[in-house]
């Protein structure tokens, strides 16, 4: 009975971060479309092509992105894909 009880955990775990890679894909997505291929206000299609290669790093397991929180990365992308003010979030890059 332990042993069926480690592979649910095991599957929940994989599952998790599948659903966590494909939120962290979708994000890139939208940053891509909205600000790179689009243009819209906000981010200049330079720094909105730098975000979105974190969010796919993020999504890839990328060790160089270990140091972003990632409740703060799930935050972002809920907001990207809401278009929910995503520029209140503490990863949304600053313009001077």
């Amino acid at each position: 009975m332990a042993a069926g009880v480690e592979d649910q955990r095991s599957q929940r775990a994989t599952a998790a971060r599948d659903t966590y890679g494909a939120l962290m894909l979708q994000a890139a997505s939208v940053i891509r479309l909205r600000y790179v291929d689009c243009g819209q206000d906000g981010l200049s299609p330079a720094t909105a092509a730098e975000l979105a290669d974190v969010f796919e790093r993020l999504a890839n397991g990328d060790p160089a992105v270990d140091q972003i929180e990632p409740n703060e990365a799930i935050a972002l992308a809920h907001r990207l894909l809401d278009n929910d003010h995503p520029e209140h979030s503490r990863l949304w890059p600053r313009t001077p």
